[in-house]
């Protein structure tokens, strides 16, 4: 199976400008944890709710003054739409990610790949490798 068969299709994007409030509103309203992060029809970075949290109100910065930018993941990493399912769980194990953006041939992004999505379309033994890998504690 490859990941554009198991990908939700679609994600929605965020201007790098867009501030922390309405990050969360668009979070909270569609019940996501994470929101890539577009400029120029491509993909910069990546918001999660733990960015929020860790680096927006946990370093003691004014929420109110902060954008996606300030809080965002930069160092993105992704998958292919060609690549298997197999190929993009061990990325997400090796890096320890719940989330891969899925981008197409014309490095456009199609859609994001979850564990959710792995749990969905594959096996109980690849799933529970993924969890794992995930879950354990970073170094």
């Amino acid at each position: 199976m490859r990941t554009w068969e198991a990908m939700h299709p679609g994600a929605r994007w965020i201007a790098p400008e867009t501030d922390l409030r309405t990050v969360a509103r668009i979070m909270r309203d569609e019940d996501i944890g994470a929101l890539p992060v577009g400029e120029n029809d491509r993909l910069i970075g990546m918001v999660t709710d733990r960015d929020i949290a860790l680096r927006g109100w946990a370093n003691g910065h004014d929420a109110a003054s902060l954008t996606a930018r300030d809080v965002m993941t930069k160092d993105i990493v992704y998958c292919r739409t060609s690549e298997t399912i197999e190929e993009a769980v061990r990325l997400m194990e090796s890096k320890k990610i719940r989330r891969l953006p899925v981008i197409d041939d014309e490095k456009r992004m199609v859609g994001i790949l979850s564990l959710g999505d792995i749990s969905h379309a594959t096996n109980r033994e690849l799933t529970t490798g993924l969890v794992k890998a995930v879950t354990s504690h970073h170094a």
